[in-house]
């Protein structure tokens, strides 16, 4: 299985105030997950907020997944960084504590150049036998991937994939086609950005990185395999009667939905790691309003 192919879910990672995950609530996460049989599962990405959580954190949250995952579901590990060498240690530790796959974005407070990202990759890819996936997340990172750059990095060994953000649907077939004549062969072209992503399989893109998917396997496992058979169609209608939800997640950030709506259904008691808020109260009450409307559980 691949673990940059399909529907990748990402979950929440639950912690207490200090930090400390609580491993029975993720283990409870990615049973779900498993269960509902997505093709692939994304854990410490941005959704689980791993650049909030210390190095020993991230391992036994690894370490926890794995033992629901492991021969299951192949499991993408985030494994970013300020620094290179802790990249590379969190890396090897991923590896170590039983990951499929990393999952690597550019953290950064001084601003990168290209070469610098570029270096930074080259040594992550070195330290461990994983396959390694670019994540383009310009939102977080402030940091864009150009198609060059994308291009370069996929002839060093072990980076095999990237996730982008999904482009408006009108642009979403020429911009795929582009990055495809340019990468190397294998080379996983995957999205991010719910609303969008499901029109990227349409049109030649290997994989939807999922936010709701890490909360809602089954919602988000329709429109993928719709959009996989090449249902356009039913693929755009199913996406569009999510709207309610996606306007939240412009709005108020998918993370702090989905943090909020896993509490509400009882999945962990974690509040967001500070100082990221719950969403405010009127936020919440359109929620559970959306999930109810939504069939959301």
């Amino acid at each position: 299985m691949s673990p940059f192919k399909g529907l990748s879910a990402f979950p929440v990672t639950p912690a207490d105030p200090d930090g400390r995950v609580d491993v029975d609530a993720l283990r409870g996460l990615v049973a779900r997950l498993v269960e509902a049989k997505v093709d692939s599962i994304g854990l410490l990405g941005s959704t689980g907020t791993y650049v909030y959580l210390s190095r020993a954190e991230r391992r036994r949250a690894v370490e926890a997944a794995v033992a629901e995952a492991r021969g299951r579901v192949p499991l993408l590990v985030g494994a970013g960084a300020l620094r290179t060498d802790d990249a590379v240690a969190l890396a090897r530790d991923a590896a170590e504590a039983g990951a499929d796959a990393l999952l690597l974005a550019p953290v950064s407070y001084t601003p990168l150049t290209d070469e610098e990202v570029f270096v930074h990759f080259q040594a992550v890819a070195a330290a461990t036998d994983r396959p390694l996936c670019v994540y383009n997340n310009p939102g977080t990172t402030h940091f864009t991937f150009g198609d060059d750059l994308i291009a370069r990095l996929s002839q060093v060994d072990r980076v095999a994939a990237v996730k982008n953000p999904a482009p408006p649907q009108p642009e979403a077939a020429g911009a795929v086609a582009a990055l495809r004549a340019r990468v190397a062969d294998g080379f996983s072209l995957g999205h991010s950005g719910d609303w969008r992503a499901p029109e990227t399989l349409l049109v030649g893109g290997e994989a939807w990185y999922s936010v709701a998917a890490g909360l809602w396997p089954r919602t988000c496992l329709e429109i993928a395999r719709a959009a996989q058979a090449g249902e356009a169609e039913r693929t755009r209608a199913l996406t569009a009667r999510l709207e309610p939800l996606w306007a939240l997640f412009r709005q108020y950030g998918g993370l702090r939905v989905v943090h909020f709506a896993a509490a509400r259904l009882g999945l962990h008691r974690a509040e967001p790691p500070r100082p990221i808020l719950p969403p405010p109260p009127e936020a919440q009450a359109r929620i559970v309003e959306v999930m109810d409307e939504l069939g959301l559980a």
